[in-house]
């Protein structure tokens, strides 16, 4: 009686176990995931940068005489990234660049931030980028938009087209 009622009950747990289970679905809305800076995959030559970092600061191309001596000057230098914050550096100091005040940035976020992406990065801002950057200037009352116009132009983004 013992052995009937082990079988019937293994049995029973088979039949229970492989059972089919039903097709479950969530409706989750399909979302598109590529990379912020897909199709970025090109790294600017030194000209390029020097050219293209130039006219998004002063809005104006840079004399070709001046081109071939930064682009001289970086050459020489053995670390690139040293050498391009030494030529961002310099040209923030010079007169002529355009860019909006602190406080036109601190009173219209969402356009400033706007802005600078399609500026420097040619492309709209994200959701997650919006949020990201509202926040660190809100806790963050000493940035300044030479700050954040520096940022943008060292970043990794900036560097590829």
């Amino acid at each position: 009686m013992k052995k009937l009622f082990l079988l019937s009950l293994c049995i029973s747990l088979v039949f229970v176990a492989c059972k089919k289970e039903e097709d479950i679905t969530y409706g989750v809305n399909q979302v598109n995931a590529d990379s912020y800076n897909s199709g970025k995959d090109k790294l600017k030559s030194i000209s390029q940068y020097i050219s293209i970092v130039y006219a998004n600061l002063f809005q104006t191309a840079l004399p070709a005489s001046e081109l071939v001596e930064i682009s001289n000057c970086i050459i020489s230098i053995g670390d690139k990234e040293v050498a391009n914050e030494i030529v961002l550096s310099n040209f923030m100091n010079k007169t002529g660049v355009i860019m909006p005040s602190d406080s036109l940035m601190r009173s219209d976020v969402n356009t400033f931030l706007e802005e600078t992406y399609k500026r420097f990065f040619i492309r709209n801002i994200t959701e997650a980028e919006r949020e990201y950057f509202k926040n660190f200037l809100e806790t963050h009352p000493n940035v300044s938009v030479e700050m954040i116009y520096t940022a943008f132009s060292l970043s990794n983004e900036y560097q590829f087209y």
